[in-house]
Formats: structure tokens, sequence, C-alpha cells
């Protein structure tokens, strides 16, 4: 039986992917898992029960992923379930940048009279605007939702590129030949009208947009963030805006600073607030969360690589190790020890760490315990687990 404990509200269809018969949610301080949304986690002190943390939403700046990497925890997150609702905002937000929709529905509301019809039409032209058709789009980070605003600007008549010297061979299929690659930022930001931003936030992002890179920006372009608050210098770019080195900004992220400024728009972080985001990311987080608990198998985790393997022998040894030279055969070498026979192993490293699945083909609980203890001794071994394979599993 495995506890799992949320935080925030999340979506019931994906909870519903964990089976009464095998998880209890929110029955333990000390669980198995945790599913949050946007739950702050760098004060949470974390049980050493805890074997993984699955985030409903692409970021991970709320969790202590370092932390949690030393402590031997999987952090997951859900990148892709929320790509569509963020691209259809940003797309809204193109089109309300040029076309002043929000101030002429306001305008409207203050008319009197019978005539009403005559004033509009007479007063139309203080909101006219301009057409995304023809303007040059500059789309920094293709992953997911990169790809996709670049694709739907493209098909709106927009002349688009893209910069992401990281981008994977998936999502490159996936981007459309028409979008042109650019070789570095300063080529996007030079050469286009708007520019969009969708990379995750790191050290190497932290920033990524501040005086420099907006100096170097048209004085028409306008600048919209939907990947991360801090990703642009919020000083730079109301400096910026009000000595018009730029014709504007549009966010998601609210900012006292960024307010009561008409060439700044704010919104209150709605990128991925749809019901089918929140459910896609729901169902994607609690699916990761399940297949790691019941079979070791990771997949979309930021701080572990990926490692899949079938689960076809009684029992599986999972282990989080340092990953430093001869620990292979190290483990190996402690299981055969033991007079156990391995049926397939698989390892993987990422920086400092390695994840490692060994199936083997011992049914006696004991020996598996006794496998677990002694690998547990190594002080190159973070976290090591031992899992009995379920016929009845779903994967």
């Amino acid at each position: 039986m495995f506890q799992i404990k949320t935080f925030n509200a999340i979506a019931p269809e994906g909870m519903a992917r964990l089976d009464n018969e095998n998880y209890r949610i929110n029955e333990s301080e000390e669980p198995d898992g945790i599913i949050l949304r946007s739950q702050k986690l760098h004060d949470y002190d974390f049980p050493e029960s805890v074997l993984a943390v699955a985030r409903a939403g692409a970021g991970t700046n709320n969790i202590p992923v370092k932390e949690c990497t030393e402590k031997g925890i999987v952090v997951f997150n859900t990148p892709g379930a929320n790509a569509n609702a963020v691209k259809e905002l940003v797309i809204a937000s193109l089109l309300l940048s040029v076309r002043p929709m929000v101030q002429g529905i306001s305008w409207v509301q203050t008319l009197e009279g019978a005539n009403v019809d005559e004033q509009a039409e007479a007063q139309k032209s203080q909101f006219a605007g301009t057409e995304l058709e023809g303007k040059k789009l500059g789309v920094i980070g293709l992953g997911s939702i990169g790809a996709m605003v670049a694709n739907d600007a493209y098909r709106l008549g927009m002349e688009v590129t893209g910069y992401d010297p990281y981008v994977s061979v998936d999502t490159a299929w996936s981007i459309s030949r028409r979008v042109k690659r650019a070789k570095d930022l300063k080529e996007v930001l030079t050469n286009c009208d708007f520019v969009t931003i969708h990379v995750p936030l790191t050290e190497q992002t932290h920033h990524l947009i501040s005086t420099e890179e907006l100096m170097q920006m048209k004085q028409t372009a306008r600048l919209l963030n939907f990947a991360r608050g801090e990703i642009v210098d919020t000083d730079a770019v109301v400096k910026a805006v009000n000595e018009d080195r730029i014709a504007g900004f549009t966010t998601d992220f609210a900012e006292e600073k960024l307010l009561h400024n008409d060439k700044i728009t704010v919104l209150p972080h709605l990128g991925a607030s749809t019901e089918e985001a929140e459910v896609n990311c729901a169902k994607m987080a609690a699916r990761s969360l399940k297949r790691f608990l019941e079979t070791g198998v990771i997949k979309r985790s930021v701080n572990f690589p990926n490692v899949e393997m079938a689960f076809e022998s009684p029992y599986r040894i999972t282990i989080i190790n340092r990953n430093v030279p001869n620990m292979l055969g190290l483990i190996a070498s402690e299981i055969a020890s033991l007079d156990v026979n391995i049926d397939n192993m698989v390892n993987r490293g990422k920086d400092d760490h390695a994840y490692t699945l060994v199936d083997v083909s011992e049914t006696n609980p004991d020996k598996i315990a006794a496998i677990v203890e002694q690998l547990s001794k190594n002080e190159g071994i973070v976290r090591v687990r031992a899992i009995k394979r379920d016929e009845e599993s779903e994967f």
C-alpha cells in the first residue's frame, strides 16, 4: 500500500489513476509520494519515507530539486501537458498587443443614448490597430510550448524565427520547416517585431533578458514572457518601456513594479489555467508517480535520467548512487555474494548521480531484504529499494 500526500487541489481525473486497492491519499504524514501544483516546498521537512515528488506542471522552481537529489528523491514534472493552454494564451496576447480590443470593449460600455451605434462608428478609429500577418516573431526556446507557438504563428502568416541550442530531436521534427533557425539570441532580438520566451528557469536563464538584450531589440518590438518571471529583468524591462526602447511588454507573472503602466500588460498567471490543462497535468503527474512506485521506471524526471526496462523478474532492485567509477561492478558483486542471479540490469547517469535497475530471479524475500541491507551500507549508494512484481499492474 502506497501513501500519497497532495498539496493544492489536484484534478480528480488525475487522482483517479491511483487506485484504492494500492493507494491511500492524505492519510499519513510519512508518504511514499507527493503530488503538488504551486505549493512551495523549500521549507518543507521531507520525511525519509518520500521516494518521489510529482509536480502537475512544467516548472519545478517551487521544489528544492538539489536537496531532493541528495536525499534520493526523484522529482517529476509534466512537460507538454499544459502546452496547448499556454500556446493559446500567447497567441491571444499577440493579438491583443496589436488590436486594442480590451480598451474598445471598456469604452463602448461608457456610451449612452439612442444613437450608441453612431457614436461607436464615429469614434472607432481611436482603437485602430495593426495586423500580425507579415510581422516577424522570435521564439526563444523550442520545447513543447515554443514549438507549438512557432507553428501556429506561422499559420497566422507571421515570419517565425526560433532559437534553442538545446532543442530535442523529437521537438525538431514537430517544428514546421518554414520556421527559420537562428544561430544565436542576438539574431532573434535584432530582427523580430515580437519576441516570446519559452525556456525553463535555471541559473543560466535567470535574467536572460536584461538591459543589454533589450537594447538590441527594435524600438517598435514587443516582448512576451510566459515562461518564468525571473527570466526577464523586471527593472530593466520597465526602464526600457518607459524610455521607449521597446514598444511594450506582456507577462503572465504579476509584480508590483509592472503595474499601472499602459505599455505593460500583466496577467495573473493564467498560462495553464484551463480545465483541460489541469486535468492533463494531473493525469501525467499521477501516472509518472504510479509507474515509478510500482516498477521503479523513471520517465520525465528533472533530476534523474530516464531509465526504462521491462519488468519480468520476480523482484527488482532500484538503486540511486553517486556517479563514480566501478559502482556497477560493486552492485553486481554484492548481489552475487548473496548467491543471487541477475536477470537484467540497466544504468544511467546524470550529473553527480546515477540510477540503476537490477532484476533478479530470486523469490526468497529474506534474500531480497539482505540485498537491500548490504547495498545500503555502501557510502556511494544513496537509496536502495526492492519491488516485488505485481502481475496485475498496468505497467
